[in-house]
């Protein structure tokens, strides 16, 4: 176990980790926030494309729960991206209550140039590091996400 009240030197290799992880994420997000901000959209809304594209037919809830965030957090970005044409959202066939979304081909289009350049940044990043180290960061990652 780490003591990080008196071992300078895990602390500093836990810095060292958080920097990386801080620039790994800005160089990953720059294209698609580049691409974002010409259209007048943030990285909630290209989430949102991406997490439509992966689940077809979820419901506006269902989403939410995908996402981890609150109705307030998704409203307003949702409602613009379908006001803009590229997420469709459509009245459940067995509960005319709840909606399902869709991505229109607009914006399929759109979240694959987004979404495309993060994939060959992160495939590139993995045949340079190898198996062992793409292993490695799936783990990593896997565990972060687990404390959400």
């Amino acid at each position: 176990m780490v003591d990080l009240k008196n071992d300078a030197t895990d602390v500093q290799r836990l810095n060292q980790a958080l920097e990386l992880l801080h620039f790994g994420f800005r160089a990953i997000t720059a294209h698609p926030d580049e691409t974002l901000a010409a259209l007048g959209y943030s990285r909630v809304h290209h989430r949102i494309l991406y997490f439509v594209g992966r689940n077809p037919g979820c419901s506006i809830n269902g989403l939410l729960g995908i996402m981890k965030v609150s109705k307030q957090y998704l409203h307003r970005p949702l409602k613009r991206l379908v006001e803009d044409g590229h997420v469709r959202m459509e009245a459940d066939s067995r509960d005319r209550r709840s909606k399902r979304l869709r991505l229109t081909a607009k914006g399929a289009r759109l979240e694959d140039s987004l979404t495309g350049s993060q994939r060959q940044q992160l495939a590139g990043a993995f045949r340079q590091a190898g198996a062992g180290a793409e292993a490695g960061w799936r783990k990593v990652m896997a565990l972060l996400a687990e404390d959400m």
